[in-house]
Parts: structure tokens; C-alpha cells; sequence
């Protein structure tokens, strides 16, 4: 049984597979509510609505 944290990555991941650019796939994750947040520990995904950090993103 996927944990909401593992299907976050699965969609923010399948959409940088199918993006040609981070411009692009930045672009499709504002569609789903999110977006990423570059650290010098990591990227982070982040919800747009509550603006607080939702997994690290690893892959």
C-alpha cells in the first residue's frame, strides 16, 4: 500500500519524466498544487495552498 508521501513523488516525478524542461515541469506540478523548493539540503515539494513542505523529493 502506497503513503500519501510515495504517491507525491510517484506524480511529481512522473511529471518531470514527461516534461521537456524544469520550466515546463514546474509548470505542470502548479496544476496539481505544487511546486518544488530548491535548498542546499534538497529539493523539497511544497503546496501551493498551504505553502508548507510535503516530502523531500528524492529520484
Amino acid at each position: 500500500m502506497m503513503t500519501d508521501i510515495q504517491t507525491i513523488r510517484d506524480v511529481v516525478l512522473h511529471e518531470r519524466k514527461m516534461a521537456v524542461s524544469d520550466r515546463e515541469w514546474k509548470h505542470r506540478l502548479r496544476g496539481y498544487g505544487y511546486a518544488i523548493r530548491d535548498t542546499e539540503k534538497g529539493a523539497y515539494v511544497t503546496s501551493l495552498l498551504r505553502g508548507n513542505d510535503l516530502c523531500v523529493l528524492m529520484g
